[in-house]
């Protein structure tokens, strides 16, 4: 008999022995047998029933084998670990008759992923975008559709006539994309092969808010849309000196001979007139709202490829002279007394006797100030009278820059109106000129005139003024890039900020006053 060596079966033992000895007196004496008695046997015999199930099992436990010695069988010396097959698959565990599964007995090791780096945030507003497919399968008929990437000519001919992203047989868009859009095109194929093509081109006119800037309205950002990315259908000539051509965009119909007024037109200009982008940004920004708009657009009929303004086609301007380019005729004598007469303020009809013309009085003041901000001499100066000309300047070139003596008799130019709307002024031909020294600036472009607007004033007195342009100009994606990103457009508006506060001075000095100018 071995003596036990674990503190639990010191305890079942002594206990044992003390209850196997009292059973027996209990059972083999003649003592009454009353309820004490009784109990203390019952709990006697549950232990020593529980004793002896104990042993049982553990008798059992030791009966088998710890897989050491000769007595291992074939199949346990072959597989030591039966659970886990050795051609590297683990295979699913074993399920029972009462419909639980045995899990196998196989421990899982983890090993940490190596950190990434964090993503480098540029300093843009602009995100990173990743190149999106979609796969077309059996598309209907002739008809496909064409990635922009493919065809560049009939790319923006789609911007107008889009379809919901559903194809038979197809999926095409998912939710939150931009649909696919239908181009007739005989290179797509049809059938029932499949085709992998890009989605849209980002367009040039980039807005990556939800909202464009509040100077610019809603016809502002399509218009500029348009500019940028429509298709040019044809061309129409256009009388200009500088050399530009008009084009024809594809509109929403397409004519048998295309032309400006059932398709849209612009005009496009040489790369030295890129200041009339600026100036259209300028304008709105300032809230004078006067100019057309206007966007930089790279086109296959320029030689050199260099980015070019492109203008909106207006047809609603009134008929100009060839020889001025205005719809008014006044030198700058006449100009000096309608300054004076006030025509049309506060409205105050103007007797004949004034000589006054359709134009409103506060006309005048805002293409001042907008002039002498880009130091535009081609409407109020167009013999360079109030400055020392360049060789390369018109008024050079052209000879009349001697022809100073006499300036009330000088005539103006590109002074324009609406048919139907007399009243005010369209600004056109804006090239600025941001190389001109400050000990050289035009002020005769401000002679005579006692108000300014309010809207504008406000807005260069702000401080603000550098952080519209910079948000403004950003949009128009060619202009930036040609401009030499935001380093160069930098540049541009420090001549600008300069000649603000130039201006503000010669507000106070002259006594001049700043009326709203909203009618």
């Amino acid at each position: 008999m071995s003596c036990p060596d674990k503190p639990g079966q010191l305890i079942n033992w002594f206990l044992c022995s003390l209850c196997v000895p009292r059973v027996r007196k209990l059972w083999s004496s003649r003592r009454p047998r009353t309820r004490r008695n009784l109990l203390l046997g019952t709990a006697c015999a549950i232990y020593l029933g529980f004793l002896v199930s104990q042993v049982g099992r553990a008798s059992v436990q030791h009966a088998r084998p710890a897989g050491k010695g000769p007595h291992r069988s074939r199949a346990a010396t072959e597989a030591p670990f039966p659970e886990i097959p050795l051609d590297g698959t683990l295979a699913p565990p074993e399920s029972q008759g009462n419909g639980t599964t045995l899990q196998p007995n196989v421990v899982y090791i983890t090993l940490r992923s190596k950190r990434s780096k964090p993503a480098n945030i540029r300093g843009t507003v602009k995100p990173k975008r990743r190149k999106k497919y979609a796969v077309a399968s059996r598309v209907p008929g002739p008809e496909a559709l064409v990635g922009p990437s493919l065809r560049p000519q009939v790319a923006a001919r789609a911007v107008d006539s889009e379809v919901p992203g559903h194809v038979p047989g197809g999926n095409l868009a998912k939710a939150g994309e931009r649909p696919w859009r239908w181009i007739q095109g005989p290179r797509a194929r049809g059938g029932g092969a499949d085709v992998q093509l890009p989605l849209a081109v980002e367009s040039n006119i980039r807005i990556y808010s939800e909202s464009a800037p509040s100077w610019l309205s809603k016809e502002d950002i399509g218009q500029m849309r348009l500019l940028a990315n429509r298709a040019v259908a044809g061309l129409q000539p256009a009388q200009s000196r500088s050399g530009a051509r008009l084009l024809v965009l594809e509109g929403t119909t397409r004519p048998s001979v295309p032309a400006c007024g059932p398709s849209p037109c612009g005009l496009l200009k040489q790369s030295l007139d890129m200041s009339e982008v600026f100036a259209f940004h300028l304008d709105r920004i300032l809230g004078l709202n006067r100019t057309l708009p206007s966007v930089s657009r790279k086109s296959e009929f320029i030689q050199d490829g260099r980015p070019c303004p492109f203008i909106l086609w207006d047809p609603s301007l009134s008929p100009t002279n060839n020889e001025t380019h205005s719809s008014v005729k006044l030198t700058w004598g006449t100009y000096q007394q309608l300054l004076k007469q006030k025509c049309w303020q506060n409205g105050r009809v103007p007797k004949p006797e004034w000589g006054c013309t359709e134009i409103h009085h506060h006309e005048w003041s805002k293409m001042a100030l907008f002039d002498f901000l880009l130091q535009i001499y081609n409407r109020l100066d167009t013999n360079c009278c109030g400055f020392r000309p360049r060789k390369e300047d018109t008024c050079v070139q052209s000879g009349q820059s001697s022809k100073c003596d006499n300036q009330d008799t000088v005539v103006l130019a590109h002074i324009v109106q609406r048919k139907q709307d007399p009243r005010h002024l369209v600004f056109i031909d804006n090239k600025g000129f941001f190389d001109r020294s400050e000990d050289n600036l035009n002020f005769k472009l401000l002679e005579g005139i006692r108000e300014f607007p309010e809207s504008a004033v406000s807005v260069l007195k702000s401080q603000h003024l550098r952080q519209k342009l910079l948000q403004s100009l950003f949009l128009d994606k060619v202009y930036w890039e040609s401009q030499g990103g935001r380093q160069g457009i930098e540049k541009l508006i420090d001549v600008i900020e300069q000649r603000a506060k130039i201006l503000l001075t010669y507000i106070n000095a002259h006594g001049a006053k700043v009326l709203p100018m909203n009618e």
